[in-house]
């Protein structure tokens, strides 16, 4: 009787302790800086440990439940706590807000020479050192170390400003790092919590920045890998690979892992970055977008900001859906994705004769059976989701020894090929739905496989419903090229939901099949059951394209140590192309991309060098800026540490606009005038003349005042004004955009054109 006494006692303290760890959930909480119950504290870790002492009332150690005290990117700490423990914290005055953890996600050689780097003339390279004496921050999944990208040879010494730690763990240590990767650090208290459970599918993560996934490696190398030759992927795209800055040195923060990218992780990395002394930041992850006081990114990232860091983000991987762009704050650099001008075709011939156009690269010639016609199926079972493939949804009765079609969407493209082979069939014809219209990311797949898009798809679906026994087989693997760059379909776009009046993307840069280094424990797929092994791979997403222009902010750094990362990012924004190498217009889809897509346009570094005038913004400014969209007191004290008055600022401040490279104008209903100031300073020649030179927006009048700005000596601001007068109507229960460009051209250097695009919204009358 006493032992089942006893054994139901620990069966209710048992079942105590689950229910309480299901109760407990992540929290950020932002403290007041200079908050007056700080002082009688030794440490600000104490203090922010006096709040947990007050808030718990189990008795529990306030230790055990703290998971980051934060100093740098923003004062406060992450806690577990209950829903009671969090409404009690709420109470105390220096509590400024609190916020539930986000679950972020990853936004997942020769792309150097096609944006015309070049190591043997004059230009962003050499002009930079390579961006030697820069440090690039990867807030990422880790690092491969030993991949040939980030080999130290010829690299300077690590700068004396560094104040980082190369963090040992699990099959890392101190000599893993190098003059290449001068630090490593690894965050993972908050996705520790927050993920309980293991799935099988997920290959071996590692307690240490080592990457388990590959997508760290394969951005870092990106943005600062050193050369590689005959760098490819299983005997494609093979030729020197490079990363955008192959002399900067990077410093690798690991906050990614199995179940994503946890908000308090991200933090803890941002708030170390910047005492370990990182020039940029590079974050190829987000979400959705939130507003600026609830992003953690864009606080962190405001206080990086103040310190002289650039910050680079993915703009996300939700287009072509409107408003869908992240990480859109105006002190960061959003970056979309486009297309390059290589392409990996494999054809596909059909029974009937007929040739579909796809794309891959998986390395068929070594495949006997690629070259024969095999019987082609699409098996269509909408309750399974045997149209895409997925998992369980495929009988070896059905597509034993054959072709299967599988519909794009839902699940992985590598993995529809798993999918695929699992169930006994030996290729596969990966299709585009209108969703991805004829968006061409390819794959080393783990069976021969191409990828169709929209049109050919059609096309195929033709031909399987008026055919009884269709067979397919797939043609040759080689190298073309296509009029580029063009607008990834899935790269998220503006109009910015947290910001409207900031144009957003800034721009857009290389993220569709880029190759890149890959780190030993996975197969080019990515997939667990995939055993082969390479350097490099390919991958697509805007999280390919942020670390292309991390490493040529690094290049500008390297070139101009004193510019602050405002006049980094106005280089970028106003050198960027609107065309493409055949000076045809960059295309979304079928039609020219709008600004919305596109931003700026594509990045252009070697004028990004010598950019002529730079558009500086203060830190002040940007608060204003925050008042102008309609900010609380508060809410701006949450992002920038500044208590203002919001309402004393406007009556101040009459008429502000932010000194932002680019334009966005919004015509509110009964509004068809509106003026904008902007201020330039000469970086280039100390006596320099520029003319202005406007398209202007379909349905706008636009006057500048002055038209010549005449520059007596370098560093040297001027301001100018610009009137747009509206001819239309905004009485419309539609909203309308219009998009035109202004340009300061040089009249000396005719090569020293800084163009700003206007973007006008006439706002709806609801």
């Amino acid at each position: 009787m006493e032992s089942s006494t006893h054994f139901s006692f620990l069966f209710l303290l048992l079942c105590v302790v689950i229910i309480q760890a299901q109760d407990l959930q992540t929290y950020i909480v932002q403290l007041h800086p200079h908050g007056a119950t700080r002082p009688p504290f030794s440490s600000k870790l104490q203090w922010h440990l006096s709040f947990l002492s007050k808030a718990i009332s189990s008795g529990e150690d306030s230790s055990s439940r703290l998971l980051y005290s934060y100093h740098s990117a923003m004062e406060g700490f992450a806690a577990q706590l209950t829903e009671a423990e969090l409404e009690s914290l709420r109470k105390y005055d220096d509590v400024l807000s609190i916020r539930a953890e986000r679950r972020l996600e990853v936004q997942t050689t020769y792309s150097y020479k096609f944006l015309g780097l070049s190591p043997t003339r004059a230009g962003a390279w050499l002009k930079s050192g390579f961006g030697r004496g820069s440090i690039i921050g990867v807030l990422d999944t880790g690092v491969w170390p030993e991949s040939p990208s980030f080999d130290d040879h010829g690299m300077p010494p690590v700068p004396q400003k560094w104040r980082g730690i190369c963090q040992g763990g699990q099959v890392f240590n101190s000599s893993s790092c190098n003059r290449k990767i001068i630090g490593a650090r690894f965050f993972s208290k908050g996705h520790r919590v927050a993920s309980k459970t293991w799935s099988p599918d997920f290959v071996e993560e590692y307690v240490s920045p080592r990457d388990s996934h590959g997508h760290g490696t394969h951005t870092a190398s990106t943005a600062g890998g050193a050369a590689v030759a005959m760098a490819g992927v299983l005997g494609n795209g093979a030729g020197e690979a490079r990363g955008m800055a192959p002399g900067t040195h990077i410093a690798i923060y690991k906050v990614c892992w199995f179940s994503g990218c946890y908000s308090s992780d991200i933090l803890a990395a941002m708030d170390v970055a910047i005492r370990d002394g990182v020039d940029i930041l590079s974050l190829s992850l987000g979400g959705f977008p939130v507003p600026l006081y609830d992003d953690t990114i864009a606080i962190g990232s405001f206080r990086a900001m103040e310190h002289g860091i650039s910050v680079i983000c993915a703009a996300g991987n939700n287009g072509p859906i409107q408003s869908s762009v992240a990480n859109g704050a105006p002190w960061i650099a959003t970056i979309g994705a486009s297309t390059l001008d290589r392409r990996f075709p494999a054809l596909v011939k059909l029974g009937n004769g007929k040739f579909l156009y796809g794309e891959s690269l998986y390395p068929g010639k070594q495949v006997p059976s690629s070259g024969k016609s095999l019987e082609l199926v699409y098996i269509k079972n909408a309750d399974k989701g045997s149209e895409f493939c997925l998992r369980g949804s495929l009988s070896r009765e059905q597509v034993q020894g054959k072709m299967v079609v599988c519909n794009r969407g839902v699940n992985g493209r590598a993995e529809k090929g798993q999918v695929v082979k699992e169930a006994g069939g030996v290729a596969m014809i990966l299709a585009n739905t209108a969703v991805n219209l004829e968006e061409d990311s390819v794959d080393v797949h783990i069976i021969p496989a191409t990828l169709i898009g929209f049109d050919e798809s059609t096309q195929l679906q033709s031909y399987l419903n008026s055919t009884k026994r269709p067979t397919a087989r797939f043609g040759g693997t080689v190298i073309g090229r296509s009029r580029a760059p063009a607008v990834a379909q899935f790269s998220s776009r503006g109009p910015s939901y947290t910001d409207p009046s900031i144009l957003k993307p800034d721009l857009i840069a290389p993220g569709v099949n880029i190759i890149a280094a890959w780190p030993q424990n996975l197969g080019p797929s990515g997939l667990p059951e995939d055993s082969r092994r390479v350097n490099f791979t390919v991958m697509s997403g805007t999280s390919m394209a942020c670390p292309h222009v991390s490493g040529i902010a690094a290049l500008l750094h390297s070139a101009h140590p004193r510019w602050t990362p405002a006049a980094i990012k106005s280089a970028l924004v106003t050198t960027a192309d609107t065309t493409g190498h055949l000076g045809k217009p960059i295309m979304d889809g079928d039609a020219p991309a709008k600004l919305f897509a596109t931003g700026a346009g594509h990045v252009k570094p070697e004028r990004a060098i010598d950019p002529g005038l730079i558009y500086d913004i203060r830190v002040d400014e940007y608060i204003t800026h925050l008042c102008t969209i309609g900010y609380r007191n508060s809410e701006v004290f949450s992002i920038t540490h500044r208590n203002v008055s919001c309402r004393d600022i406007l009556q101040k401040e009459r008429g502000f606009s932010l000194n932002y490279p680019s334009i966005s104008v919004i015509f509110k209903a009964g509004m068809t005038r509106k003026m904008i100031k902007r201020r330039v300073t000469n970086v280039g020649n100390p006596n320099s003349v520029y003319s202005v030179d406007i398209v202007p927006p379909e349905g706008v009048k636009v006057r500048v005042k002055p038209r010549r700005l005449i520059f007596k000596h370098a560093n040297q601001s001027l301001s100018y004004r610009v009137w747009f007068m509206s001819r239309k109507r905004n009485g419309s229960q539609r909203m309308s955009f219009a998009e035109g460009q202004l340009t300061w051209v040089n009249l000396g250097n005719k090569a020293n054109k800084v163009r700003s695009p206007i973007s006008v919204t006439w706002a709806s009358t609801k």
